[in-house]
């Protein structure tokens, strides 16, 4: 037994010395001392050494496994300090380089007009929420009164994934189905990214964003839809803007209206922004239509309320005095910089 403790320990100190790695020091480390080591099944073996020799044997063991760890954890130093001196080497920092500015993103101006949206309407109690942007035929036109022969359901203006599914045109199909619920009242606000069959110019995108807005409880009139666009427009464009409804007419509302504001780049006087009018269109609302509000399941005897829609890229066009949107999609770096 002492002999092949010895030559263990002399072949142990031989592997040790010969390792040039961390990882090959820690391989030596388990085959001689895991619990499947090599010392290890020396320790089991004592219950076959003379109870007489025993005493010896084991404390030869220790004396073994102590000079064999106490090597391994000299050679761990020595490898350790020579890993640390090449990488010290190789990572020489040269102090004369100039430094490296750190580029810090800021929010898209889109995203910015539309925090300073959302920050109006949920000081007006609205929540806000959002949809799926592949909806049902059923979401998107039917419970919106939009007919079978309607010309927005033509595949030359909707992307049709198949007869029933499609890239919503618009996030009107969040309000149907939030009043599907039937929790009342409703005060939400729908923004989100919809999808229209037009070809890419300066005004026009197959992938914009809208916000749209509804409301319904009991007893809501024009007035109040009127007096929520008018805060809304105040806050947003400034104090000083006015609103003016237009008649017009969406299969979702009745009656319907577009709204335009006082051009805030002149004040009303008339300028190149608002085409010498004074008057610049921003959005389409209107009542909600009570067949919209009995197919989504609420009475319009007992119920009514009001809708509006947002083209959150013309108000950021507007805002900011952008020409083209194709601009607002390009993420050229020296454009958005300026916001």
């Amino acid at each position: 037994m002492k002999e092949k403790l010895s030559a263990m320990r002399q072949a142990a100190f031989e592997r040790i010395e010969q390792a040039k790695s961390l990882e090959a020091l820690n391989d030596i480390k388990v085959s001689l001392l895991g619990k499947k080591g090599e010392l290890t099944s020396v320790l089991k073996g004592m219950k076959d050494v003379a109870p007489e020799e025993r005493p010896a044997v084991g404390q030869m063991v220790n004396e073994t496994r102590a000079a064999i760890e106490e090597l391994l954890e000299k050679e761990r130093k020595v490898i350790a300090r020579r890993i640390r001196e090449e990488k010290m080497k190789n990572e020489v920092i040269d102090v004369t380089l100039p430094g490296k500015k750190k580029m810090t993103g800021h929010r898209h101006p889109n995203q910015i007009a539309l925090d300073d949206l959302e920050r109006v309407f949920i000081g007006m109690g609205y929540e806000v929420v959002e949809g799926p942007e592949v909806e049902y035929d059923k979401y998107n036109f039917e419970l919106l009164n939009i007919p079978e022969n309607h010309p927005a359901k033509d595949e030359q203006d909707t992307f049709y994934i198949t007869k029933d599914i499609l890239l919503r045109t618009q996030t009107s199909p969040v309000q149907a189905r939030i009043m599907e619920t039937g929790r009342m009242p409703i005060r939400i606000l729908s923004p989100g990214r919809v999808f229209r069959s037009d070809e890419v110019d300066a005004t026009h995108s197959p992938s914009f964003h809208q916000v749209e807005g509804l409301v319904v409880d009991k007893g809501i009139t024009l007035a109040d839809l009127k007096g929520t666009i008018d805060q809304w427009a105040k806050e947003f464009f400034g104090p000083d803007t006015k609103t003016k409804f237009r008649p017009h007419h969406f299969p979702f509302t009745e009656p319907s209206a577009e709204v335009d504001v006082t051009c805030f780049k002149c004040g009303g006087k008339g300028c190149r922004m608002c085409k010498g009018s004074g008057w610049i269109e921003i959005l389409g609302c209107g009542m909600v239509h009570p067949k919209v509000l009995k197919d989504c399941g609420i009475d319009p005897e007992v119920y009514s309320g009001f809708a509006f829609g947002i083209g959150l890229e013309r108000i950021t066009l507007l805002k900011y005095e952008i020409d083209d949107m194709r601009l607002l999609y390009e993420n050229d770096k020296r454009f958005l910089d300026q916001f």
